[in-house]
Parts: C-alpha cells; sequence; structure tokens
C-alpha cells in the first residue's frame, strides 16, 4: 500500500476540499491551522509535523497559513471543522479571539492540540508548549551576570497578544529587577526580522546604545545584526541572547556576534506523537512541557539546532 501523504497550503481560503478519513482510504487527517508561514519559527513548525506525519502510512497531514489574520485563522479552523478533520492542531496570535472556534471543534469530538501559545479557557485536548516564564528569567540572568548588575538593555518583545510574549517579558522582568544597576526599555517586533529590523533602525537613528539584548526570538535578533552591521556597530560590542536556537543563531554565536539562544523546541513532533496517543484512544496529559536551555558558545556544538 503507497503511503498517503497530503500536503494543502491554504493562504485566504481552501482551493479545494480536504479528503475525509473514509475519503483518503482509511487514512487519519491531521489539519495545522497556523498563525502564519511568514515567522520562521511558525513555518518550522508545520514542516515537523509534516515530516512526522510523513513517517506514518495511516496519516494524512493538511495545513493553513492565516498570515497573521486573525479573522482568517479563525475561518480556517472553521473549515477544518467543517470538512470533518480527525485531529486539529492550532498556532495562534490571539489568546482569547480563537477561543470559541476551538472550542467548537473540541464539543465536536475533534482533539485539539494547543500548540506553542496558548489560549483562555480549557476546550482543548492538550497544551503543548515550553515554560515561557524559564525562559525569559533564563536569558535576565545570563544578562545581568555578564553585565555585573549595571548597563542599559533592550527587551524586544514578540507579538502582545501572544501569552508566550507576555511570559516572557514576565520572566525576564522578574529577574532583571532584582539588579537595581540595570535600566531596561522595550521594543515590540513580532518575531518577525523586518519589523525588529525597522525598530532598531529608529533607535539607532535616535542615537540610542544599549549594552545588551534580550529577543523573544532569533529570527529578531537577525534583523537586530543587520541594522548593527550597516551602521558599523559591532555585534560582539553588545550582549545579545535570544530565543529558539535556530541554525543561524548557531552561527551566529559561534563566530560570537550573538551571545546565547535559549533552546525552545518546536513541538511538531511531540503533537503527532500525542495525536498517535488519542487515536489509540488513550488518555494525555491536559499541558506538556518541552524542556528548555541556554546555549552559548561553551555548549554551541554539542546542541541540535531546531530548524
Amino acid at each position: 500500500m503507497n503511503k498517503l501523504i497530503s500536503i494543502v497550503a491554504v493562504l485566504l481560503a481552501f482551493a479545494s476540499p480536504i479528503p475525509s478519513s473514509a475519503e483518503a482510504g482509511g487514512s487519519r487527517v491531521i489539519a495545522f491551522a497556523q498563525d502564519t508561514m511568514a515567522n520562521d519559527f511558525r513555518k518550522a513548525q508545520v514542516n515537523e509535523v509534516r515530516d512526522e506525519v510523513a513517517k506514518h502510512q495511516n496519516l494524512t497531514f493538511v495545513y493553513s497559513d492565516a498570515q497573521g489574520q486573525t479573522s482568517l485563522l479563525i475561518r480556517q479552523i472553521e473549515q477544518f471543522i467543517d470538512q470533518k478533520v480527525d485531529l486539529l492542531v492550532i498556532g495562534t496570535n490571539d489568546e482569547n479571539a480563537v477561543v470559541p472556534a476551538v472550542a467548537k471543534a473540541y464539543k465536536l469530538g475533534i482533539p485539539v492540540i494547543v500548540l506553542d501559545r496558548g489560549i483562555s479557557g480549557d476546550q482543548y485536548t492538550t497544551f503543548i508548549n515550553s515554560d515561557n516564564i524559564k525562559i525569559g528569567a533564563i536569558g535576565a540572568e545570563y544578562i545581568a551576570k555578564r553585565l555585573n548588575g549595571n548597563g542599559f538593555v533592550l527587551l524586544f518583545e514578540g507579538l502582545q497578544k501572544a501569552d508566550v510574549t507576555q511570559l516572557r517579558s514576565k520572566g525576564f522582568m522578574d529577574e532583571i529587577s532584582k539588579h537595581k544597576g540595570i535600566k531596561v526599555i522595550k521594543r515590540t517586533g513580532n518575531y518577525l526580522r523586518k519589523d525588529a529590523l525597522i525598530e532598531m533602525e529608529k533607535l539607532v537613528a535616535e542615537g540610542i546604545r544599549v549594552d545588551a539584548i534580550f529577543s523573544e526570538s532569533d529570527s529578531m535578533l537577525s534583523g537586530v545584526r543587520m541594522v548593527l552591521s550597516k551602521n558599523k556597530i559591532d555585534p560582539r560590542s553588545i550582549i545579545m541572547v535570544g530565543c529558539d536556537f535556530t541554525s543561524e543563531a548557531q552561527e551566529a554565536i559561534r563566530n560570537g556576534t550573538q551571545s546565547g539562544s535559549v533552546l525552545f523546541p518546536l513541538g511538531g513532533t511531540k503533537s503527532v506523537e500525542i495525536a498517535l496517543e488519542l487515536f489509540a484512544k488513550k488518555s494525555v496529559p491536559k499541558h506538556i512541557y518541552n524542556p528548555v536551555k541556554l546555549v552559548t558558545k561553551e555548549n554551541v556544538e554539542q546542541v541540535k539546532p531546531i530548524f
């Protein structure tokens, strides 16, 4: 029997009906409703689920791209429900707006895995993420130690409505506030390279210089480095810590243009593992944590990048 893998990319609406389990020859359909594929991390999550599904002959994979538009994400979730997929993986940009659509799927008996960014309430099957407060605290502790408790720090935040952002910022601020000699300013980069680039350009134009940067994603730090290099500011002169630990971050840590990154697993492999348990009628935890750790020059060769 040939392996059946269907990959459907949806931008504005579904171009064709998604196969039901019966139409797919008994294959279970896993659908991933993703917030945006413009974000490197979010795109890699979809790819990891796709690649893991490809290992199983009895699974079919489909996904949608809401392009960062919450209203479109909600419509795509509802379309997946109408198509009667067997399991939903949700990546959201707003912890409240998607709740009615997610709850609808859950009440109709479609298992829902909320991945990475949480939602309000408990109308879902399981939530897979990492300890984001800990991520922020790890970054703050490292920076405070490198600065000997004194300095000017930039906190580059992600999407303001995402719980990931709020928790990472809380963890960072709670830890950094223990050091009275450190002052913090905040900017928002929405987890996107281009948005961070724009904000960093403004800071440089205003003549604002910082001693350290904590970025809530490595993608944003990439934009920061581009601006620094363009303005002949050596990235090595600033302590910079990101999140995710991408291949790009690994190379930057190797060459000294980034100080560290907090490993943040994609969660795609774990999502498929949990989906298989649910299909086998096994019970799963309501909340599953993926482990995190700080990667610096000392251990950069021992830790595998997430993509």
